[in-house]
């Protein structure tokens, strides 16, 4: 059995590479992932914590599942809120073929999966990126949705100012234009590009600030009690899903279907009909999209696989 810590995903996974993969699975016929399961789990003070078990496979090739703890009593502190472990294994044996470090796996799916959608939602001269969040996935997202993109600048805003600044120091060793954003709704409206990543239990973007052609691309949320944009936002936004299921049971979706500020049948497409052509995805340069990611197994099977394949380089 193999073990992937978490620099040997990081170097097996750039992130074209990355986003092709997960693009080839979820196009693939094979391959397919039950809904998730998500365990509440009681954490001392009366708080709640989250149990997420998330299995996906490809028939007769290869079989992965991932754990996720999510403790939001761990924000501010050294460990962080979500944490994680995936096991794979072999689709014809059963046998366990490799661990990895599911924390790292997760960062770098889920902000492959926000780069892949924007580049079917997102305007080709999305230049302005606000990242909204400090915690492991924003550097993260800011890299990947940078790939190709060239922006002339990249803000980050947080409530804690010494988690943005580090955010803003790591992006700029990266050779990013990244400055700390001081007021968030200014940063908002002047962003092409926002991808929010956060455990927020309120919206955090004012719908009313979107600027005409601006993607947004909201993360954080999984569960129906998490938020990170208004009502607003959503009625003025084509919205994308990464996947319905998972979607409906997160608070950005779920709680404006039940306010009635997206009806049945306003979500357009998933990602899976974004790659494969089944839906054009950005219908005009005005038009504001918003995509919603909860995560998804599929994603998180086919990181696994990539890694795992670049320990076996093709001799051809």
């Amino acid at each position: 059995m193999e073990i992937f810590d978490a620099a040997a995903i990081r170097a097996a996974t750039p992130w074209p590479a990355l986003m092709e993969a997960i693009a080839g699975l979820l196009a693939d016929s094979r391959a397919s992932a039950p809904e998730r399961q998500i365990h509440p789990l009681p954490l001392p003070g009366g708080s709640e914590g989250s149990l997420l078990v998330m299995p996906a496979w490809r028939a007769g090739d290869v079989i992965g599942v991932k754990a996720v703890t999510y403790f939001p009593t761990n924000a501010g502190g050294p460990t962080p809120t979500i944490n994680a472990g995936y096991l794979l294994f072999d689709g014809c044996t059963g046998r366990l073929v490799a661990t990895l470090d599911g924390d790292e796996l997760t960062v770098r799916r889920t902000a492959a999966t926000s780069a892949l959608a924007a580049r079917h939602l997102a305007r080709q001269d999305a230049r302005r990126l606000l990242v909204i969040g400090t915690g492991q996935l924003a550097p993260a997202v800011a890299l990947a949705h940078a790939h190709g993109r060239s922006p002339t600048a990249v803000e980050v805003w947080g409530r804690n100012d010494r988690g943005a600044h580090h955010v803003v120091d790591l992006l700029a060793r990266e050779g990013l234009p990244a400055a700390v954003a001081k007021d968030l709704d200014a940063a908002v409206g002047r962003a092409d590009l926002i991808s929010c990543v956060t455990g927020a239990g309120e919206p955090l973007v004012a719908g009313h600030l979107l600027q005409p052609g601006a993607h947004l691309d909201l993360v954080g949320s999984f569960r129906p009690d998490m938020r990170e944009a208004d009502d607003t936002a959503v009625r003025r936004a084509a919205v994308f899903v990464d996947t319905t299921a998972g979607a409906l049971r997160s608070g950005d979706v779920a709680q404006p279907l039940e306010s009635g500020a997206l009806g049945d049948g306003e979500i357009l497409a998933d990602l899976a009909d974004l790659v494969t052509g089944d839906h054009p995805g950005r219908g005009s340069p005005e038009q504001i999209t918003l995509f919603k990611s909860a995560g998804f197994a599929l994603a998180d099977l086919a990181a696994a696989q990539l890694v795992r394949d670049s320990s076996f380089p093709s001799s051809g």
